[in-house]
């Protein structure tokens, strides 16, 4: 039997879909936080954008951590605006599937965000996550400032460490500015809330990361 194969690599410019101009719709508030998903967010509150597999596990991940105001999943670091789901999914756009973080900085903190991303997924695997392979389930953290790049920066070298210590290989994890963010199609939104019986392919690795914690994984 003949499989299509999906190219493991981001897109040219000159191939990648065009896109539209018009935003998808999606939903309002968060279904679980009852939050506005799409803003105005409160005065102070900053913002992340992770990605580490498919998005539906990967934003239950972070709605259920203290201190976040609310989440949202969507398209960001490729090439395609707007694009769809299924455009995504063709490898095409270049997008990664990832998640909109926005927290309370005197609640919780972006070295707490960033403990929560690396164990909750193996950043080794390139341009797949377990079973999910494809351009859109890279591992990825996208920073809002020069404060965020310095610990997402500082926090990979040192978990990159604490993984080749049990025998992983080089962590695979793209660090860049926030790009646009697309927010995804309303029934992707906080999937698994509404689907508690849904698909989740992510996985960690059971290694510890210790930013955030005080401790140095150096040390480990």
């Amino acid at each position: 039997m003949l499989f299509f194969r999906k190219s493991l690599e981001i897109p040219a410019a000159k191939d990648a879909l065009p896109g539209r101009a018009q935003a998808m719709p999606t939903a309002q508030n968060h279904f679980v936080l009852k939050t506005p998903i799409k803003g105005s967010y409160p005065a102070g509150f900053k913002q992340a954008i992770f990605g580490l597999g498919c998005f539906w596990g990967a934003e239950r991940k972070f709605w259920e951590l203290p201190g976040v105001y609310t989440t949202a999943v969507g398209y960001a670091a490729g090439l395609t605006p707007n694009a769809t789901y299924e455009e995504v999914c063709s490898g095409r756009t270049g997008h990664n599937e990832v998640v909109l973080v926005v927290y309370d900085p005197a609640k919780t903190s972006f070295e707490k965000l960033l403990k929560t991303f690396w164990e909750s997924h193996d950043p080794t695997q390139g341009m797949r996550q377990g079973n999910d392979i494809g351009t859109q389930y890279r591992s990825g953290i996208y920073v809002s400032d020069p404060e965020q790049k310095q610990a997402a920066l500082a926090s990979r070298a040192e978990y990159e460490k604490a993984l080749k210590a049990k025998g992983y290989g080089g962590v695979t994890t793209e660090i860049l500015d926030a790009p646009e963010f697309y927010f995804a199609e309303e029934y992707h939104q906080q999937y698994l809330a509404k689907n508690p019986h849904g698909y989740c392919g992510l996985g960690g690795t059971g290694v510890a990361c210790q930013i955030g914690t005080g401790v140095n994984a150096s040390a480990h």
